[in-house]
Order: structure tokens, then C-alpha cells, then sequence
């Protein structure tokens, strides 16, 4: 993986440092496989591309990732989420970050696999949602 990543300081607003945890809740959802609460982190009109689709996707296709591998007995777990950025715009935060998964069955821990991600949030009343987001598998140089 290249590029630095983003040490978030005390300075750090308080808009960015409640998107990060987030970004963390998200990935514990998704090894907890508990689909209710990750479907709560996505706006309504959510509009984005995981990298595990051939085409964009709204927010009733968000769980679809998840629930192939899940359906094959498959367990997801994270080794590791690494910060690359974090961008604060009035009711906005753009996250990017490299994130490092695997798949384990039953009887075999599964290979890791590094995804770049890119998230966007948007302010919704007192919390935040995503609004739109990519994903990429991670490029090695």
C-alpha cells in the first residue's frame, strides 16, 4: 500500500473524529454481520459503487456484498483499517482509507485482500450518513 497515512490530531473537529468512529462501527457491523445497524449508516438516497458490483448501487442493494459471502457459511473479519484521508466541508466528511478483510470459513482462515475505500457523509440532524461511496481493490507499487 502506498501513501501515508493520516495522523488525526486533538485539533481534530469534532465533525471528522465522529465520521472516523464510524467508519470504525461500520466495519464492526459487518463482522458482526448485523445488517439493521449497517443499513442505518446509509443515507436514504445513497448512490455509490463497491467494488464488488458491475454497477452503482442505492442503499436496498447495500447489504448484498455481505449477504453472498454470508450465505456461503463465509464469516467476515479485519485485519487491519488504515487511514489515507479525511476531509471536513461544512455538512460534508470524504473519508479514504485502505482497509485489509478476509473471508474464514468453518475450518480455514481466508486469504487477506486490501480494498481502497472513499466514503462521503453528510450531516443528518444530530448524526451522519453516507451519502455516496466507492471502493477499489488497493494497487501494489
Amino acid at each position: 500500500m502506498s501513501g501515508m497515512p493520516v495522523q488525526f490530531s486533538a485539533q481534530t473537529s469534532a465533525a471528522t473524529q465522529a465520521v472516523w468512529a464510524l467508519e470504525h462501527q461500520y466495519w464492526q457491523y459487518v463482522e458482526r454481520n448485523d445488517l439493521e445497524g449497517y443499513r442505518s449508516l446509509w443515507d436514504e438516497k445513497f448512490l455509490g459503487w463497491p467494488q464488488a458490483d458491475r454497477a452503482p448501487v442505492h442503499k436496498d442493494h447495500i447489504t448484498d456484498w455481505i449477504t453472498s459471502q454470508t450465505s456461503k457459511g463465509l464469516t467476515f473479519k479485519l485485519v487491519e483499517l488504515k487511514e489515507a484521508a479525511i476531509q471536513e466541508n461544512g455538512d460534508l466528511v470524504a473519508t479514504g482509507y485502505w482497509l485489509t478483510s478476509r473471508w474464514d470459513s468453518k475450518t480455514s482462515v481466508g486469504e487477506p485482500g486490501t480494498i481502497r475505500v472513499h466514503h462521503t457523509w453528510a450531516r443528518r440532524g444530530n448524526g451522519w450518513k453516507i451519502v455516496s461511496g466507492m471502493s477499489a481493490l488497493a494497487t501494489q507499487e
